[in-house]
């Protein structure tokens, strides 16, 4: 097994997990009728489709590789250390949400991950942090009606 079968193994470890947790969200009265549920199920089974891509891509490229290619392939092993990184990035954005709130921490992972991949550190990485919020803000919020959290830093400020 490759780290991309394995990959994809736990990413539908995953998808099935918040699948399950997400089926426990309660509907509200003010419902439509998709509910609650209807986009994080939606979310969940499209990771699933992409962990089974990804784990049939792996087996495919297994009886397609040859012993050059998989020398080669290990040479590069670096991809472990970027994606935890990516998964800390991540994580820590999850961790910072209800203090912070939607539109600064969207703005701040969307910085990181930006430094984190090597973009030079000026005023365009700043923009497209603060302008990829404000987008993403005005797509659920203004445009499909789903609140997100303002933080409780900024709670009496708005």
């Amino acid at each position: 097994m490759n780290k991309d079968f394995i990959s994809g193994v736990v990413l539908l470890a995953v998808s099935g997990t918040y699948y399950t947790w997400s089926s426990e969200i309660a509907d509200s009265t003010l419902s439509d009728e998709v509910g609650a549920t209807g986009l994080p199920h939606v979310l969940s089974v499209i990771l699933a489709i992409l962990a089974v891509l990804l784990m049939a891509r792996a087996m495919l490229a297994r009886r397609v590789r040859t012993a050059a290619a998989a020398d080669a392939d290990d040479e590069g092993d670096a991809g472990l250390p970027r994606a935890i990184g990516f998964l800390l990035l991540g994580a820590v954005y999850v961790f910072v949400l209800p203090f912070i709130g939607y539109v600064a921490g969207t703005a701040l992972l969307i910085g990181a991950v930006a430094l984190y991949e090597g973009a030079p550190r000026n005023w365009v990485v700043v923009t497209a942090a603060v302008g990829g919020a404000v987008f993403y803000w005005a797509i659920f919020v203004k445009l499909l009606g789903v609140h997100q959290p303002v933080g409780s830093f900024f709670q009496g400020m708005f």
